[in-house]
């Protein structure tokens, strides 16, 4: 492990997709790190010619912990589906579909997971999220709300979308 821009970054995030047991000894390897770090890389997942790289944070650790999902299969299941990657031909959920995709302000009635990433996080000040852009090295304007997506639950975080690849970052989770 090593120190990289303010962030940890594990020297062996394989790039093959991962199974359940070995998310779940993945996630246990870092949880120390989290509170350490703006956030801490997970995996990379390479799809196409852009790499994923997906980081989690104290933060969603909270949260989860606190909604009784942190490490399990619910959400280790929604972990696995960001080897989908971000696709912007399909960038916004049409419903029933696993994957990343992009959340709106504009979207009515606003629900839950636009309280927790909006107005709890990306609008809060000392929430976080400037420091999280700081460190992937991006303006936070530039930083895009998302919600990785299984049947099981969602994850929110924020994608940066870089000239070396996509970051992925994760600050929520919501079971609706």
């Amino acid at each position: 492990m090593s120190r990289s821009g303010g962030r940890l970054v594990l020297h062996d995030p394989t790039t093959v997709p991962v199974e359940l047991a070995e998310a779940k000894d993945r996630l246990k390897a870092i949880e120390d790190a989290l509170d350490g770090a703006p956030f801490v890389l997970f995996h990379t997942f390479e799809r196409g010619a852009r790499p994923l790289h997906v980081a989690l944070t104290a933060r969603l650790r909270k949260h989860a912990r606190k909604a009784g999902v942190w490490r399990s299969r619910e959400m280790l299941a929604t972990l696995k589906n960001a080897a989908y990657g971000f696709d912007e031909r399909h960038a916004r959920s049409a419903g029933g579909r696993d994957g990343l995709f992009l959340m709106d302000r504009d979207f009515r009635p606003a629900n839950e997971m636009m309280r927790k990433l909006f107005d709890q996080f990306l609008d809060h000040p000392g929430s976080g999220a400037r420091e999280l852009a700081d460190a992937i090295g991006v303006e936070i304007s530039a930083l895009l709300p998302v919600r990785l997506v299984s049947h099981h639950m969602r994850l929110l975080g924020v994608l940066a979308r870089r000239d070396d690849g996509d970051w992925l970052v994760l600050v929520d989770c919501d079971r609706s």
